[in-house]
């Protein structure tokens, strides 16, 4: 088995790292003071503004999308090993590439399943990063992991569709440059199959009826750089049947299209984040000192340092191994390994993160180090794109076929 990258994961890698090295980590600190200067904090960032820049002349932009007409053209693995390189500064390396989440997936649904015109009209410009978008699914007053349970109505009314329904933790949608939301919900909600109720359609953000309530906080973070997280309130917003994305009662699929690459993209980040938290462990642990020698020689510090190793290993031999059935048998054969990474994945790196909090001390929950935000990325990690425990359902439950 041949663990080698090819030539063009190499070289991309390589000008990644130079990017993150001279760019990215000196703007971490730089866009946290700019940030505190602002009238409003969801305003653009000059940095991260002059870094998109610097990315794109570099050749460094839209390396998540496989579609060579629209994106960098590169498989699943070739991306994986930039994607991990991005997660070690999660905040601001993704969105310089404009390899950010939501507008990842955003783009993909549009490149797979819009029409012409939509694809004109926002895929463009969310490519270029002229504009940004937000996902509208998850919802308050339901268990929202069973989409089945939406209960946003799309309805139909001559040549136009009615959203009617309440949205919360909208990623993206308190961006100033959000200028479209990809809706979810349901066109026939007494339909006989429970997976062909719903449908999606685009919806401006500037539509009457479209209100961004209040941003959502997350473990007391705002996530700015991704456009925040929105209660978002649609009272019979009307946008024209052009507007639907695919077919009605298509939306199903296509969020579970939409959902497989966002998983294995947030476990290819979430790889850096805990090469980042091991660096972070043992520059600690080689300049303190406690009860008469340095943390380096203590044995409970050494035997998180080699835990955390090897379950960075592990896990991506997991996610290069899913991204590889992805490229060669698609999502719907990689389907059980796309789970175990999403299992696995979150929950491991918050364990290391949690490790090198402790080692840390105060300052790992402070602001004066990534760590603490590191963890609530990752914890969150462990409720997006679908809870644990509904893929450890469905993942049992194929495997306890195979002896039914």
């Amino acid at each position: 088995m041949d663990f080698a990258f090819d030539a063009r994961t190499e070289e991309l890698r390589a000008r990644l790292l130079a990017f993150m090295d001279e760019y990215v980590y000196p703007a971490e600190a730089v866009a946290h003071e700019q940030r505190a200067g602002l009238d409003s904090p969801w305003e653009n960032v000059p940095v991260v503004e002059e870094l998109k820049a610097e990315a794109r002349r570099q050749g460094l932009w839209n390396l998540f999308l496989p579609d060579s007409e629209h994106g960098a053209g590169l498989t699943n693995l070739q991306y994986a090993p930039l994607a991990e390189i991005m997660g070690r500064s999660p905040q601001i390396a993704p969105t310089v590439t404009n390899c950010a989440a939501p507008d990842t997936g955003n783009m993909e649904v549009l490149a797979q399943f819009g029409d012409e015109a939509q694809k004109k009209q926002w895929l463009r410009p969310l490519l270029a990063g002229e504009i940004r978008s937000a996902f509208a699914m998850t919802e308050p007053d339901v268990a929202s992991s069973d989409a089945t349970n939406i209960t946003t109505h799309i309805e139909r009314d001559g040549d136009e569709y009615v959203i009617t329904g309440r949205k919360w933790y909208i990623s993206g949608a308190m961006h100033p440059d959000c200028a479209i939301f990809i809706v979810m919900g349901k066109t026939d909600p007494d339909g006989a199959d429970i997976r062909r109720q719903q449908s999606m359609v685009l919806v401006p953000r500037d539509t009457p009826g479209v209100t961004v309530k209040r941003a959502m906080r997350v473990f007391g973070y705002e996530d700015h750089y991704h456009g925040g997280h929105a209660e978002v309130v649609f009272d019979h917003a009307r946008v024209p049947v052009s507007n639907l994305i695919g077919e009605e009662g298509g939306g199903f699929a296509i969020a579970q299209a939409r959902l497989g690459p966002g998983r294995i993209h947030h476990c290819m980040r979430l790889i850096g984040m805990a090469e980042r938290a091991i660096e972070l462990m043992c520059r600690r642990a080689v300049s303190r000192d406690a009860f008469g020698k340095a943390l380096a020689r203590q044995g409970v510090v050494q035997n998180w340092i080699a835990d955390a190793r090897v379950a960075v290993e592990q896990l991506r031999l997991l996610v290069l191994k899913t991204a590889w059935m992805m490229d060669t048998v698609g999502n719907r054969g990689a389907h059980t390994e796309i789970q175990a990474i999403k299992i696995a994945t979150p929950r491991t790196v918050v364990g290391i993160l949690d490790r090198a909090i402790q080692l840390y001390g105060a300052g790992g929950v402070s602001q004066d180090f990534p760590l603490a935000e590191l963890y609530a990325g990752a914890r969150t990690l462990m409720i997006a794109d679908g809870p644990d425990e509904v893929h450890q359902r469905s993942l049992a439950r194929r495997e306890l076929k195979k002896y039914l």
